[in-house]
């Protein structure tokens, strides 16, 4: 791999995206840059979920190391096609407004053939440092010097041990969020036993976006507190100092603190109580009894406010046991520093929130790639349900919408294992989840039954949320999640599952789309096979058919075995019996109708007491007749007749098909047909028979060349007459068994699963 560039090359499928990633990861890896890779990795998703939505192409994945930059390209192949814009004309994802968050600088470039949505990143090393200021000096070992009695340029020279105790804490607790994040990242379980990147997506609802007030309890801010408070001690030559930061409902908590003013109790304080000096953003001096002094239990006290974006989001003070300590100079210089800290823990909010930002893209990201990987619509839902658990809520509950079932409750899932059937109950007696276009709150359980909510406890009175489920314009569902009556849902978290509750329903609507075209193929596939195979007398039968791939589409392989001459009334020795085994060329739908076309056409002409070579050149016929539509068929035809004697008589046809094998009881194995022409190529064809007599004990093999085609490496299992020695090694084997064995044998030769049909038929005169 050349160090200054790497670039990869991926299918258009829901699978791909993931592979991107990874390999994005390992580059980045690979060149040391493992500080920009979870940035690469989320902005390279989203391109490569649009390249494969909007586009529909495989698309190209190229890093190069330019000007000091990473720079990313994804290129898809359709370049005619415009960028999808949320909100705009895309039908879900965030797509480019994400990469402008993430990167930068990004762009769009197009040639003739293809289109390049390409992002910059600045390399680690040269972001790398801290900040300068007081807390980068200290963290390069230099202590700074105090300039003046301000707050700008001062130092703390001599913190206590208690303060340099809660530094170190706040540090290695700011270390072990970070290596939780990276291992959260990385898909590990999550502390709450969520699922890893295997079977689900760990962590809880603290790594999800949170509200403004919360994000000052970061590593971050932790330490910009303590400094604070710090400085305020060292400058004010307070007893103690503190910062009190504001609940949502108001009341007042402690944020960090030093001196007299840690480990107090700070009782019943709130907003409401700071003073009209507070409420107007100015500093006070406390004369007369504070509030805030009282539950500091100061005799004096400076206070100033903390402000963000024009709300209070907080107070700083010094405190001392000395009535009259501090003077409107100490209220003004406070309030300086209280500037000062206020940027501070402002810089801490934004990046928490940016970090936040991150994760919530990770989640759904990871999200995206789970639900992409399974067509299984029951698996679907349960993801679903369990990426919600418990990082969205507490509990929640998929309802799905069909023609017979309007709306039926599919999957319910609870953190609390034990309380999962209550609510399960307590959702089935409740009111259908409502018609919506889109979220909102949910009554549905103050509808159960008092007994059954009764018997639900607490989840009867939870906070409910409805997300609809709409995928390609219709409803296929909706989700609903729960949270106790004293969580309500942040207007994050509602966003999350919203987003999450789009991507899930294009995941469900594709499973659905993939089982009822699963079973219409399924249906299709039997209605081409013979109902049953006829008893013979002095043979023994035996059939295989395996369909390739996942079920989605029809083979092109088919076989059958019937009854050609039934004579009311007559003796055994004169009926006969035809078999076929045939190959047409292609899968699907196209393949079908050759196929059904041959099954019946087979049938039909036999029942006409037409000879074989006269059925395979009527059904060329057929088959040219379809022009366009037509496809080539291999077939093996051929008629059975009992003999006086032991054994069988069979004359058949191999036209374009691999050879029918015999095996005599000595294990002698031989070809026992000569090659003709295969159907649909050239009208007029004269096709002739070939006679075989099976004696007793000898093994008429016919097979599809999904058996002699069947690749390991470079190597087919018919090179070197492969099947011959196969064949030699059943020797004294029943029809079944020697039919057991080949197909074990065909499915053992190779590592991967076999990309074709397989489809034989053993004969075996008894």
């Amino acid at each position: 791999m050349d160090r200054q560039t790497a670039s990869a090359t991926f299918p258009s499928a829901a699978a791909a995206v993931a592979d991107a990633r990874r390999f994005v990861r390992k580059v980045l890896a690979d060149w040391g840059m493992d500080e920009a890779a979870d940035d690469a990795v989320l902005a390279t998703s989203e391109l490569a979920t649009n390249a494969i939505a909007y586009a529909g192409t495989s698309f190209e994945v190229t890093c190069r190391l330019e000007d000091g930059d990473i720079k990313i390209e994804v290129r898809d192949r359709h370049p005619t096609r415009g960028i999808e814009m949320p909100g705009v004309t895309a039908s879900s994802g965030r797509g480019l407004p994400s990469i402008a968050r993430l990167a930068a600088s990004w762009g769009v470039s197009y040639d003739r053939r293809t289109k390049g949505v390409w992002f910059r990143l600045p390399r680690p090393d040269a972001a790398a440092g801290p900040a300068p200021g007081p807390a980068a000096e200290a963290a390069e070992g230099s202590e700074p010097e105090a300039a003046g009695d301000g707050p700008t340029g001062c130092a703390v020279r001599d913190r206590t041990p208690r303060d340099r105790a809660a530094r170190d804490r706040a540090r290695r607790d700011g270390a072990d969020r970070d290596r939780s994040e990276a291992r959260d990242a990385a898909g590990a379980p999550g502390r709450d036993g969520g699922l890893g990147r295997d079977g689900g997506l760990g962590g809880d609802a603290g790594d999800m976006p949170v509200a403004g007030d919360r994000l000052l309890r970061s590593p971050a801010a932790v330490e910009a507190m303590e400094d604070g408070v710090a400085t305020v001690r060292e400058i004010l030559g307070a007893e103690g100092a503190a910062v009190l930061l504001t609940e949502r409902d108001g009341r007042m908590i402690m944020g960090s603190s030093t001196g007299t003013a840690a480990e107090l109790p700070l009782g019943e304080l709130s907003v409401a109580g700071l003073g009209p000096a507070a409420r107007a953003g100015s500093p006070w001096v406390a004369a007369d009894p504070d509030p805030t002094a009282a539950a500091l239990q100061a005799r004096s006290l400076a206070a100033a406010p903390l402000e963000s974006q024009g709300r209070l989001t907080g107070v700083v003070v010094a405190v001392s046991s000395v009535p009259g300590r501090f003077d409107e100079a100490d209220g003004i210089r406070l309030g300086r520093l209280a500037d000062e800290m206020s940027l501070s823990l402002e810089k801490a909010r934004v990046g928490e929130l940016e970090r936040s930002w991150r994760g919530w893209l990770s989640f759904v990201a990871e999200a995206s790639d789970l639900l992409a990987g399974t067509l299984d619509q029951e698996r679907t839902m349960a993801l679903v349900a369990q990426l919600v658990v418990p990082r969205l809520a507490t509990w929640c509950a998929v309802y799905t919408v069909t023609e017979a079932e309007p709306d039926r409750l599919a999957y319910v899932w609870h953190a609390d294992e034990n309380r999962a059937d209550g609510l399960r109950e307590l959702l089935e007696h409740a009111g259908a989840a409502p018609p919506m276009d889109g979220p909102g709150p949910w009554t549905g359980l103050a509808t159960a039954p008092a007994d059954v909510r009764a018997a639900a406890g607490g989840t009867a009175a939870d906070h409910v949320y409805a997300f609809p489920l709409i995928a390609r314009g219709r409803s296929v569902g909706t989700i609903v999640i729960g949270r106790p009556p004293g969580d309500r849902f942040p207007r994050s978290a509602v966003e999350l599952a919203e987003e999450l509750s789009r991507r899930a329903a294009l995941a469900v609507d594709n499973a659905r789309l993939f089982s009822a075209q699963t079973a219409m193929s399924s249906a299709l596939q039997r209605s081409l096979l013979p109902p049953g195979i006829p008893e013979i007398p002095g043979l023994e039968v035996a059939v295989v058919y395996e369909p390739a791939g996942e079920g989605s589409e029809v083979g092109g392989d088919f076989y059958d075995v019937f009854e050609s001459v039934p004579r009311p009334g007559g003796s055994a020795s004169s009926t006969r019996w035809r078999f076929a085994i045939g190959d047409v060329c292609g899968t699907g739908p196209e393949a079908a109708a050759v196929t059904g076309l041959a099954r019946h056409a087979l049938r039909i002409l036999a029942a006409e007491d037409m000879s074989v070579p006269a059925v395979l050149g009527r059904l060329n016929r057929l088959i040219l007749g379809e022009g366009e539509r037509g496809r080539l068929l291999t077939l093996l035809h051929g008629e059975i007749e009992a003999r006086r004697r032991d054994g069988v008589r069979i004359r058949l046809t191999s036209a374009g098909h691999p050879l029918p094998l015999v095996l005599d009881p000595d294990g002698g194995v031989r070809e026992a047909a000569t090659a003709q022409a295969l159907l649909g190529v050239f009208d007029g064809v004269d096709f002739h028979t070939d006679t075989v007599d099976l004696r007793r004990g000898e093994v008429l093999l016919c097979v599809t060349d999904g058996v002699t085609e069947r690749r390991s490496g470079s190597r087919l299992l018919g090179d070197g007459d492969g099947l011959e020695r196969l064949l030699a090694g059943c020797t004294g084997l029943s029809a079944g068994a020697v039919a057991a064995r080949i197909q074990r044998a065909v499915r053992d030769f190779g590592p991967e699963p076999s990309n074709d049909d397989i489809a034989l038929i053993v004969l075996r005169a008894s």
